[in-house]
């Protein structure tokens, strides 16, 4: 399997929604581990993630999460 397969999503992709998945401590915890674990610096995590929600492969993959993190958006795109 490659890393694109056009029917699923891509490792870095997987990685990611497995990341948001996860419970985090305290301030700074995350972004920590977006830098040592995935090797990215947190704008551009947040970057793939926002657009990982707009994906229906990612909603395919894990349901729950993207539909919790979709609600979590437009919660604060209402609040501006």
């Amino acid at each position: 399997m490659t890393d694109q397969e056009p029917e699923g999503l891509s490792e870095r992709d997987r990685a990611v929604l497995a990341l948001e998945r996860r419970p985090w401590p305290g301030p700074g915890a995350k972004e920590r581990a977006v830098r040592e674990e995935l090797g990215m610096v947190p704008v551009r995590y947040y970057q793939l993630l926002n657009a990982l929600l707009d994906d229906p492969r990612a909603l395919a993959h894990d349901p729950i999460t993207v539909n919790r993190l979709r609600r979590v958006r437009e919660y604060r795109r209402a609040e501006r």
